[in-house]
């Protein structure tokens, strides 16, 4: 199946997971997701494509920050705590993908990862990153 067919509808709000189930949430404290539901859900306005739900790590977290991206740094005018190793996020597809070519792409939820992930990276690499023990 295309991963297309599965775009997430506002209307309905189904989105699945990379594994073609439902997608379950990534995070709730911190909140994270486009939508701030807590699931890595996306539609045509998430320019950034926030599809991964993503384990936090130092090296990962220096890495985004030395792009560009700090995710260390609280901003309560964004409602955004900061985030510290350990937390789940849901992270820009893109990035994931820089951080996995430079070597530290942090593990992933693959029932919280969004099917619309696998239009750029095949569910095998995907699966090479899961975390062990799902849901942490």
């Amino acid at each position: 199946m295309a991963a297309d067919q599965y775009r997430y509808d506002p209307d309905h709000d189904i989105a699945l997971n990379v594994l073609g189930e439902p997608i379950v949430p990534c995070s709730f404290d911190p909140l994270t997701g486009f939508f701030r539901d807590g699931c890595c859900k996306t539609d045509e306005q998430d320019l950034g494509s926030h599809l991964v739900c993503a384990i936090m790590t130092k090296e990962f977290l220096v890495f985004s920050l030395e792009r560009g991206n700090d995710l260390i740094t609280p901003r309560p005018e964004w409602q955004f705590p900061g985030l510290i190793p350990g937390d789940q996020w849901c992270l820009c597809l893109n990035r994931w993908k820089e951080a996995l070519e430079a070597k530290c792409a942090p593990l992933i939820q693959l029932e919280s990862t969004n099917i619309k992930a696998l239009d750029q990276i095949d569910l095998a690499t995907l699966k090479q990153y899961a975390a062990k023990d799902g849901l942490l």
